[in-house]
């Protein structure tokens, strides 16, 4: 079960809509409440119009609008090779359900503006109830995904162009069964798109990688890369609006279009867009099997200390700080 403040069991109301219809308000609500940068002072005094200073200073420049940061948590796999009549984003670890510690691992990020959650038909009553009583304002909208990965970004990316999100939006795609992502990975991918388009999480390879082709019925290896260069990818995968969602028009003229991550289609279809790296941690880890499930629960007492931490400190107003 998830976990429910006393500031949520007071100001839920007790049917909050999750469609896209109240997405809009929501998000610019939400954009407007981020802390504005303080504007910068002139370093000039300025004066009337005989010259002699004035004696009051012009109005300030707005400040710039403070663009939405999304995040998409992706729970609409069916995980068969987990348990067909057991979703494996609905799997508890250490009492909360998968999906539960993703989604808060964004909530109380409070870099993050708006969360949106992408399920399937079979668990999107559970996932509703499970965002209600677990009081996640930021859940703007939980909608249907599709039949594969990319059909639920599509879907997501969808939303967000109908309710006129800005081109400029940072947008993080992240899988919810990996329960654990780590503020760090979350906010270096939020840093690292003020100078790049897209970026991804990743962990360096502490294997060597072979690269193979088939020969017959057997494979064999073709080359050896430097294992330096090599990186396990993780998520979430981080995007400017406008970069995902071109190279999603794009993959869609091609008959051919099968990738396993969003990072794919940047890199397949605008290959001049440069994907950088932010340090991902054992902790993300993607459950899978059973035995993964295992695994994760290791890491659910140090994520639930952790987690405590970033939901105090978000409570804090930043001139309480």
């Amino acid at each position: 079960m998830c976990e429910e403040s006393p500031e949520s069991q007071h100001d839920r109301q007790p049917d909050r809509a999750r469609q896209s219809q109240a997405y809009d308000a929501d998000r610019q609500e939400a954009v407007q409440s981020q802390p504005a940068a303080e504007p910068a002072e002139s370093p000039v005094e300025p004066a009337d119009s005989a010259g002699a200073p004035a004696e009051s200073a012009a109005e300030p420049a707005a400040a710039p609008a403070q663009v939405p940061v999304v995040s998409v948590v992706l729970a609409a796999g069916f995980g068969t090779r987990f348990d067909a009549r057991n979703p494996k984003q609905l799997v508890a670890v250490a009492n909360k359900p998968v999906v539960c510690w993703s989604i808060e691992a964004f909530e109380y990020d409070p870099r993050i503006t708006d969360i949106v959650v992408v399920v399937n038909p079979q668990v999107r009553d559970e996932v509703e109830r499970l965002v209600d009583e677990g009081g996640y304002a930021k859940v703007r909208a939980i909608i249907e995904g599709g039949a594969e990965r990319v059909d639920s970004t599509e879907s997501a990316l969808q939303m967000l162009a109908d309710f006129g999100i800005p081109q400029d939006a940072k947008v993080l795609i992240h899988d919810s069964v990996r329960p654990f992502v780590e503020r760090s990975s979350i906010d270096g991918c939020i840093d690292a798109l003020d100078e790049f388009d897209a970026a991804t999480v990743a962990m360096a390879s502490t294997d060597t990688i072979l690269v193979t082709e088939d020969l017959g019925d057997r494979k064999v290896v073709h080359a050896v890369p430097d294992r330096s260069d090599m990186f396990r990818a993780q998520t979430p995968q981080a995007f400017r609006f406008k970069t995902i969602r071109r190279a999603y028009e794009l993959a869609a003229q091609d008959p051919d279009f099968h990738p396993t991550d969003d990072t794919r289609v940047v890199v397949d279809y605008l290959p001049d867009t440069r994907v950088a790296i932010v340090a991902g941690s054992e902790s993300n880890m993607k459950i899978t099997t059973q035995d993964d499930l295992e695994m994760v629960k290791r890491f659910a007492f140090e994520a639930t200390r952790k987690r405590a931490i970033d939901r105090v400190q978000g409570m804090v107003r930043p001139d309480e700080a």
